[in-house]
């Protein structure tokens, strides 16, 4: 993800719009986008602020707390569902779709995981690596 770019830039390119300059030429002037300049300079005429709004996060991972325990009483249940089983069920019982991260992010934030066992047992060494 990038980063924003500075205040200092941010309120120099909106005191030159106030003090008369367009904002196609401040935007060339201090090399931003046309569509930044545009918008910061909405932003600091509708909320006083030119400081970037916080970024990123996520936002959808949290719905699926709704189910919590409905989840985990189905992982319960039945230990080896995949993600995917998960997505699908919550699907046909609650019209939710959510992608196999999401899932995936609602038992790490739980600190559940588990993995999958092999389909064959792990070879034992039987000699030692130096």
């Amino acid at each position: 993800m990038t980063r924003a770019l500075s205040d200092d830039l941010r309120r120099r390119v909106v005191e030159a719009v106030e003090a008369g300059m367009s904002r196609r030429a401040a935007a060339d002037r201090f090399g931003v986008g046309i569509a930044t300049a545009i918008r910061w300079v909405e932003r600091w005429r509708s909320t006083g602020s030119w400081a970037a709004r916080p970024g990123g996060g996520n936002q959808r991972s949290h719905v699926m707390d709704a189910y919590r325990e409905e989840i985990l009483a189905l992982v319960a249940a039945k230990p080896d569902m995949t993600l995917a089983e998960i997505s699908a069920y919550l699907e046909a019982i609650h019209g939710l779709r959510p992608a196999l991260s999401t899932v995936h992010r609602f038992f790490e934030r739980h600190g559940i995981s588990y993995k999958k066992r092999m389909a064959r047992p792990v070879c034992k060494l039987d000699f030692e690596i130096p």
